[in-house]
């Protein structure tokens, strides 16, 4: 059995803690819970050739990168990136995030997350923003943790990553 350290890293309010509870629990909560510090949950992934046992750290919302703290990033073997579709800025945090764990730690598998798809009418991150990123080879999915849109596949495309 693989154990695997994830990191959810983006920032503030933009559904890490909501993803993490649709893919552990297959829930979503309307009630907003601002995350303090870490908190750490698990779940295995089943793939073809073996089980993946997540341990997925949500690390608080960080709209100030300065007070980012890479010791939690420490040990970690793969990223969750997540942006809010709504809120653009929130895109360049999270690429600022993942910059300051990989300079710290080396380059790890990652998938980015744009959240908030049910808002297609409150979206505000263009395809083409969207579709330069996946020409760098990027992992990008749409996800809603209030339908559950994409949050197993983005799950599980991280866990066969970071299973090599």
């Amino acid at each position: 059995m693989l154990q695997k350290k994830i990191c959810m890293l983006g920032g503030f309010a933009v559904g890490k803690t909501s993803l993490v509870r649709r893919f552990v629990q297959s829930i979503f909560s309307e009630n907003y819970l601002t995350t303090v510090g870490v908190k750490i949950d698990k779940k295995s992934v089943a793939l073809p050739d073996k089980t993946v046992d997540l341990i997925l750290w949500d690390l608080a919302g960080e709209d100030d990168i300065g007070s980012f703290r890479v010791s939690y990033v420490r040990g970690a073997t793969g990223l969750v990136l997540v942006v809010d579709g709504t809120r653009p800025a929130t895109l360049a945090v999270a690429l600022t995030l993942r910059e300051r764990a990989e300079a710290e730690f080396g380059a790890m598998p990652f998938v980015l997350l744009f959240n908030k798809s049910d808002l297609a009418d409150r979206w505000a991150i263009s395809d083409g923003e969207i579709d330069e990123l996946k020409q760098r080879g990027w992992q990008i999915y749409l996800t809603s943790a209030l339908s559950g849109e994409h949050v197993d596949d983005a799950f599980r495309q991280l866990a066969s990553m970071v299973a090599k």
